[in-house]
């Protein structure tokens, strides 16, 4: 519970906007039940599914969004946690008329924390098609911009996950307010920094 309150304490979520998933295990995974929020989010707001088929094991009706939930588990074994996150600048930003993932270089911590970002275009929330384009750019990218709708993210855990929706909340402020006075990273400032995030992610997967 612990972990869905600070998703929404951090300003990432509104209402029952957002969802959050957890692999416990080679088959199962904890997912917030449909309408939870967040915030004051209980035991009894979290499905226990498979995330093989997404089908729950305790009762509770899952999030609209288990499809892409579970199939980011399936595809990426070095992922344990996926956010859904809607935060009001990241926001904004999706919901540009031409929302380029580039303009968000404006700080290191997103080519390094972050990574590149792919952006994908508005389908109906919880629809096959919208899992299926956001499973099909997460296996390239650790964050994704939906149109018009939010943006999900991953990691190996929990902090990293959250750390990666904090920065983009942060650079996608720091852009909407800037505006045309916004200073980029230069594309060789930018390549050092992917680099470097690839060396890091090297070696904590060989610990």
């Amino acid at each position: 519970m612990s972990a869905a309150h600070r998703v929404a304490q951090q300003g990432l979520v509104l209402c029952g906007s957002g969802n959050l998933s957890w692999r416990i295990d080679d088959e199962c995974m904890l997912i917030t039940a449909t309408r939870a929020w967040l915030g004051d989010m209980s035991q009894d707001q979290v499905a226990i599914c498979r995330i093989q088929d997404g089908a729950s094991l305790n009762g509770k009706v899952p999030s609209i969004e288990v499809g892409f939930h579970r199939a980011i588990l399936c595809e990426r074994q070095d992922v344990n946690v996926v956010l859904h996150f809607q935060s009001p600048y990241a926001t904004a930003l999706a919901c540009l008329k031409t929302p380029q993932s580039s303009t968000l270089f404006v700080t290191p911590e997103i080519p390094y924390y972050v990574g590149p970002v792919a952006v994908v275009p508005y389908m109906a929330p919880g629809s096959y098609d919208l899992a299926m384009a956001v499973t099909s750019a997460m296996r390239e990218h650790d964050l994704v911009v939906l149109r018009n709708h939010g943006q999900v993210t991953v990691g190996r855990d929990f902090q990293e996950t959250l750390e990666r929706a904090i920065y983009f909340e942060f650079a996608s402020a720091i852009r909407l307010r800037a505006g045309d006075n916004v200073g980029f990273l230069g594309e060789e400032d930018v390549n050092s920094l992917y680099r470097a995030r690839q060396e890091s992610l090297r070696q904590s997967r060989a610990v």
